[in-house]
């Protein structure tokens, strides 16, 4: 029988699809529009926003919200700046740039506000996107860099970030702006249209929640989350990470040089065992490997020799060692540097299968366990190994809870 028709062959009306209306200015719908919250606050500082090409058709991203709010704001979508896109951007000499981005070697800009008008550069993104706009522009690497630690909690209540400190473009914009004009509370209005967005979402949550029926489920079997015959092989688990000198591919071209590694980090799980060793490359450094990584192209270059790390790692490796790691990229490249071979774990792949869905950064799964856990050796690869060693303790606290 064909749809929308009776069996006596009496055709019904097709149903008409209306879609929404849409307001032309903040790209939201009339119904949850948030420019009549709207501020216009002139400022000496030149903002420019960049934003990652994934977040432009967010519906609830701030970055657009914030370039509406200030007459001095532009707001550019894209990954790579390089050539005369952001020239003039980047060689202001009546307001010099700075880039606003944590790191090493960032300098608290509200208690060390740079003197005289700047252009604040600001990225739009998430976490793993952002890192990939400043890794991969060369000239946002060079700028002075500032960060900051938000003096109060975020109110960007319908969008959860990575770490309690983080907060949305808006609310950074708003906290720096004040300490480079040295009026905080002229910018306080920037929070406005972010609390009219946020309370209309919320509204609208709530009246969808009334309109839908459920229907009590009985309640499921507790899953385990450690795969079968770990609990037993505890004293066997070593998280490892590796890093990296990598070189980009350009426009789908081959790397200058062939990746090679230069952090390695292992800890065992049951005692509390650390080995850390930074590899001196025997190929050129690639520029943006120490950002990166998060550290010093002086560390880099001071590190041991390749050698060293096989006869130090031998040493601290045991028979029957299980090695858990995020992916398998780290394991191959110190295989490929001459550490032997060990079982391994893939503990993305197990998350991926427990949970049914697919992951992202490891820095987003573990956020679900808990605060970032201090880093266990310097670098990303510190902090990254402490959060390998958080996800499996979490699985191993979930699956005593289930009992035998």
């Amino acid at each position: 029988m064909a749809m929308g028709q009776l069996r006596t062959g009496v055709a019904l009306p097709a149903a008409v699809l209306i879609p929404r209306s849409m307001c032309a200015r903040c790209r939201r719908p009339t119904s949850v529009c948030y420019c009549s919250a709207l501020p216009q606050i002139e400022t000496a500082t030149r903002v420019v926003i960049l934003q990652h090409p994934r977040e432009r058709d967010m519906p609830i991203g701030t970055a657009r919200m914030a370039s509406l709010c200030l007459p001095r704001a532009e707001l550019h979508v894209g990954v790579r700046w390089a050539g005369e896109r952001l020239a003039g951007v980047f060689s202001d000499p009546a307001r010099p740039p700075i880039l606003l981005y944590p790191g090493p070697g960032a300098r608290d800009i509200l208690c060390e506000p740079p003197r005289g008008p700047v252009t604040l550069v600001v990225v739009d993104g998430t976490w793993s996107q952002a890192r990939t706009v400043v890794r991969d522009n060369p000239e946002l690497q060079a700028l002075p860099r500032y960060a900051f630690a938000a003096p109060e909690p975020s109110q960007y209540r319908i969008r959860r970030e990575p770490r309690a400190e983080y907060v949305s473009t808006i609310e950074a914009v708003m906290h720096v702006l004040g300490a480079l004009e040295g009026e905080p509370g002229r910018f306080r209005s920037l929070l406005d249209p972010l609390r009219a967005m946020v309370d209309a979402q919320l509204a609208c949550q709530a009246r969808a929640d009334r309109k839908t029926v459920r229907h009590p489920r009985g309640p499921r079997p507790p899953r385990r989350t450690l795969p079968d015959g770990f609990a037993a092989r505890w004293a066997d688990l070593m998280c490892v990470v590796g890093e990296a000198n990598a070189w980009p591919r350009r426009g789908g071209a081959e790397p200058a040089e062939p990746e090679e590694l230069v952090h390695w980090a292992a800890y065992r799980v049951a005692t509390g065992e650390t080995f850390e060793l930074i590899v001196a490359p025997e190929r050129r450094l690639s520029p943006s490997t120490a950002f990166h990584i998060e550290l010093t192209e002086g560390e880099l270059r001071g590190g041991a020799a390749r050698g060293a790390l096989i006869e130090r790692f031998a040493r601290f490796s045991r028979s029957g060692d299980l090695c858990c790691a995020w992916g398998h990229h780290g394991l191959d490249l110190a295989i490929a540097s001459g550490v032997p071979r060990a079982e391994r774990l893939d503990l993305r792949a197990h998350a991926r299968r427990i949970t049914n869905r697919k992951l992202g950064s490891l820095e987003g799964y573990a956020a679900a366990f808990g605060p970032v856990p201090p880093p266990l050796a310097p670098g990303r690869a510190g902090r990254r190994l402490a959060l390998l060693v958080q996800v499996l303790h979490a699985w191993r606290d979930r699956d005593a809870a289930i009992g035998p």
